[in-house]
């Protein structure tokens, strides 16, 4: 799994939203255990923050240092620089293995091998994602085109898999179950354009040209957004498996 994520880390714990209450009010029932859970790719912690509150004990991992750095240090979490595949868990320790916005960056069979490992027996996996924001009527295809055709070269192959919520993903566990849910939030033209530069494919076109991607957009959406706060929204998945 390469680093992708290392560069905009600052931008990333400012700018990146958090997840709906509705979806830890969903998944937290479902976990019969909460002595120990593991969230991997744990980015700058905003999952592990939601489940210490739950949990006896969180072990984040995550495969940048820049990005547990921006991390919250709780006193029942415990931050590791590790890979999705290998995370040096003890066998049959945790309760829970959530993977918020991540899993698509994985070696699939092997982290799917590290969760049957680790998980105790009917422990739960859960994997979940965004897709496309949504504003509104005029500016909602001016973001697609930005998305899909300006930053198509720049995106990795992998980031396809949240365009159809995992469905190529191999998911190989017991009674799996699906949800969706929306999260909102009220944000200026500026804070949007932020978000945008934290995308993998802005930042390896600023790599490649030297030059900032957003700013191609950023005079259109900004006059079409005007000065207000508009909502913006994003559709989230939710896919949950066991460990028999």
């Amino acid at each position: 799994m390469l680093d992708r994520f290392s560069d905009q880390a600052s931008l990333y714990a400012r700018y990146r939203i958090d997840y709906p209450a509705a979806l830890y009010e969903w998944l937290l029932p479902r976990v019969s255990g909460r002595a120990h859970a593991w969230d991997c790719a744990t980015g700058n912690g905003q999952v592990a923050v939601v489940l210490a509150r739950h949990f006896a004990h969180v072990t984040a991992t995550d495969i940048s240092a820049a990005q547990l750095a921006e991390a919250p240090r709780l006193p029942n979490i415990t931050y590791q620089l590790a890979p999705a595949e290998q995370s040096a868990l003890p066998t049959q320790s945790v309760d829970v293995v959530t993977v918020g916005q991540a899993v698509h960056w994985f070696e699939p069979e092997a982290f799917n091998q590290e969760v049957r490992r680790v998980l105790r027996p009917g422990g739960v996996v859960a994997e979940w994602g965004y897709g496309l924001v949504q504003v509104r009527a005029d500016l909602d295809p001016l973001i697609r085109r930005f998305y899909a055709e300006t930053m198509r070269p720049y995106w990795d192959e992998n980031r396809w898999h949240i365009d159809d919520e995992y469905a190529r993903l191999p998911f190989p566990f017991a009674a799996v179950e699906y949800a969706h849910f929306t999260e909102s939030r009220r944000w200026t033209a500026e804070h949007f354009l932020n978000y945008l530069r934290t995308w993998s494919s802005v930042v390896k076109y600023q790599k490649q040209h030297g030059q900032d991607a957003v700013l191609l957009l950023a005079d259109d959406l900004t006059r079409i957004w005007g000065e207000e706060e508009r909502e913006v929204r994003f559709p989230v998945f939710v896919r949950l498996g066991r460990v028999e």
